[in-house]
């Protein structure tokens, strides 16, 4: 069982250098350690984290992320975010960006892949046959390894696809024989690109985004450091850009400088 002094460890060390605030956590926090560590030979949380931080490949903090950070995400999951997304925002940037056609969208809690893929699914649908003259490719983070390998991989079980339109299984995936497992079609594959990134690190844009969906990670972080979180998307985005945060999510409405169209739902 994880002492005290090991936990506060590694609660630190997650909060300096990913913001997550895992304080409250301690069972959790061992739970999820607990078997890896024992596997790994360590006789102890503190042993562990002593490779964690001498380890100069990062391979052994790569494993302690991808241990600590939930990623519980499915497809059509707060649906109505994507309805508003196609009948509001994409209108506004069809004719916003008509002599460029080049659209940023950028998804920075991209878990296993299915927030991602679904804004592709919806950006097809919207733009139908036009699509192929627009740039309209999202920029998918994570902090978990993981999780990006999984995404990146784009297989999903008939279970995990149950609740999208009968047209888009059929368009977007192809059944892996036997029809229990479904992959990702290749021109749908190609319109996300996976990348490893922690959002406490400086964003690394050379162009404003027109809409950022930051869904469900900000549970993790404590007020202060959403705060300023908040303030570097609102920094990131067009003059009009969006923002979407989860529905269970709140933003502290006199600190921030977005505009509320929705609960979940922020205009710059």
């Amino acid at each position: 069982m994880i002492k005290d002094d090991e936990f506060i460890r590694i609660a630190s060390y997650m909060k300096q250098r990913y913001g997550i605030d895992l304080y409250q956590k301690k069972v959790i926090v061992n739970g999820r350690l607990e078997n890896y560590i024992k596997r790994g030979g360590w006789q102890n949380f503190n042993e562990f984290m002593n490779a964690v931080e001498n380890d100069k490949s990062g391979n052994q903090e790569k494993m302690l992320v991808n241990f600590l950070t939930t990623n519980h995400t499915y497809f059509m999951r707060e649906f109505e975010h994507f309805d508003f997304f196609k009948s509001q925002v994409l209108p506004w940037l069809k004719q916003k960006e008509a002599a460029r056609k080049d659209l940023r969208i950028w998804c920075g809690a991209a878990s296993s892949g299915e927030e991602p893929y679904m804004i592709a699914m919806v950006l097809a649908d919207f733009f139908g046959m036009d699509h192929g003259n627009w740039d309209t490719k999202v920029l998918a983070t994570d902090i978990s390894t993981k999780e990006l390998q999984k995404a990146m991989a784009g297989v999903y079980s008939a279970e995990q696809l149950k609740n999208i339109p009968p047209q888009w299984k059929k368009r977007f995936f192809k059944s892996m024989g036997g029809g229990m497992q479904y992959q990702v079609v290749p021109e749908l594959k190609q319109e996300v690109i996976f990348r490893q990134f922690n959002l406490m690190d400086p964003f690394p844009f050379k162009k404003k985004m027109h809409t950022i969906f930051l869904r469900n990670v900000m549970i993790y972080f404590d007020e202060k450091t959403k705060r300023e979180l908040v303030q570097k998307v609102y920094d990131t985005l067009e003059p009009g850009g969006y923002l979407f945060i989860g529905t269970t999510e709140t933003i502290d409405r006199n600190s921030t400088p977005f505009q509320i169209i929705q609960p979940s739902i922020f205009r710059k």
